[in-house]
């Protein structure tokens, strides 16, 4: 089977680029033939062999020094135009959209369906939901002061507008609302033949419009990683990844000033790393990746997944009880689905530092727990390369 990914970024950079490039590999791996189309950058890791991309967009010059920005944001005639291309060299079985808002825009869908209408080839078009772009102009689902917000779930994108929910500016916000408005009445997502969805919860907010209701389907990512179960606990409360007030990082910080007696770990970049500093408890290791990180986690007795927004199916999280990790997360978004609760770890109120501290004190000082729900840990299951494979190709025969 010949499999196009397109994705923004082909490089790795965040979620969304970590899923399509490991997919692509798998499905390489069974034989499949696989290329990429996305923006051109000396960074791209993979391609198409022809060697074609779209020209990447420098936000950081503004609008006024980009004045062809605004236009190429909401839809882009180079993007139709390459993508064409590649299609009439690859004539691909499956074309495997991820993120393309903004950038490559949903005028490519128009272009794929196009293509295997003229050609009559039997193309499928299946789409990965990273986040909710496909729903909300900030695709976070959250306002300008980064709180959860679903005014616009009803397909009134005016409120974008309205209260400034891109980064607080009337322009940028204006650009969104009038995407979300041009490709709502566009026919591009009606092409789509299955919205993969990475968490139930996300589909549920996809549901709530008709238009993706009968194409939506919930698989949690996938991640191949075998623990070490004669690892020493290193006796300290982890928290990894993004770290930032709207990822609840500063939540933890207030509970690690409340418990002097524990220590508390914190791996990654981010805003709130700045608040840190004369923490006596709280050591901050900047990036760790690979092997490194793995031993982290490993070692650690709580890992903890804070978060304040609507996350999906955050990688942290699966990570650490994979590894034996024991997880307290926030109540939130897609985090529930990842923890049996009371079994691989527990839940408590997002936002709120008193259930965050309560439920690592039970833990930790609770006798027998520990040790009890570390154990579970190394039982759980999660969706691995091999069944989401199996589940991945009953998609893209259409079963």
């Amino acid at each position: 089977m010949k499999v196009l990914m397109i994705n923004k970024f082909l490089y790795p950079k965040g979620g969304a680029e970590t899923y399509t490039l490991a997919l692509g590999k798998m499905l390489q791996i069974h034989g499949h033939d696989v290329q990429y189309f996305g923006l051109n950058n000396k960074k791209n890791t993979v391609g198409n062999q022809i060697g074609v991309y779209v020209k990447d967009i420098d936000f950081s010059k503004g609008i006024r020094k980009n004045l062809s920005a605004p236009f190429r944001i909401i839809y882009s005639s180079e993007a139709r135009r390459k993508i064409r291309m590649v299609l009439d060299d690859f004539q691909p079985d499956v074309v495997h959209l991820n993120n393309i808002q903004y950038h490559l825009t949903p005028s490519i869908i128009l272009e794929i369906h196009k293509w295997r209408t003229i050609t009559q080839r039997c193309c499928k078009i299946i789409y990965t939901a990273h986040d909710y772009q496909l729903i909300c102009p900030s695709h976070g689902l959250f306002d300008t002061n980064l709180v959860p917000c679903e005014k616009c779930l009803d397909g009134s994108y005016r409120y974008c507008f309205q209260t400034k929910c891109l980064k607080n500016s009337r322009a940028k916000s204006l650009l969104g609302t009038l995407d979300g408005y041009y490709w709502r009445c566009s026919p591009a997502y009606s092409y789509i033949d299955k919205i993969i969805c990475c968490s139930k919860f996300l589909k549920g907010k996809l549901d709530t419009q008709k238009r993706f209701r009968n194409k939506t389907v919930a698989i949690h990512n996938f991640k191949d990683i075998k623990p070490d179960m004669s690892v020493q606990k290193g006796k300290y409360v982890l928290e990894f990844g993004h770290l930032s007030k709207d990822k609840g990082t500063e939540t933890l910080l207030k509970v690690a000033k409340r418990m002097p007696e524990t220590k508390f770990v914190f791996i990654g970049y981010g805003p709130s790393s700045e608040k840190m500093r004369n923490i006596e408890n709280v050591e901050y290791l900047g990036f760790k990746k690979g092997d490194e990180l793995y031993r982290i986690i490993s070692e650690a007795s709580i890992s903890v997944c804070p978060s304040e927004m609507y996350e999906n199916c955050p990688f942290s999280v699966i990570e650490s009880i994979s590894l034996g990790t024991p997880v307290i997360g926030a109540k939130i978004g897609g985090i529930p689905e990842l923890i049996e609760e009371e079994i691989t770890g527990e839940l408590f109120e997002a936002g709120n530092a008193d259930d965050l501290e309560r439920a690592i004190r039970h833990i930790l000082f609770t006798p027998g727990i520990l040790q009890e729900y570390t154990e579970n840990c190394y039982n759980a299951q999660y969706e691995t390369s091999a069944s989401y494979y199996e589940k991945l190709m009953k998609i893209y025969e259409g079963k």
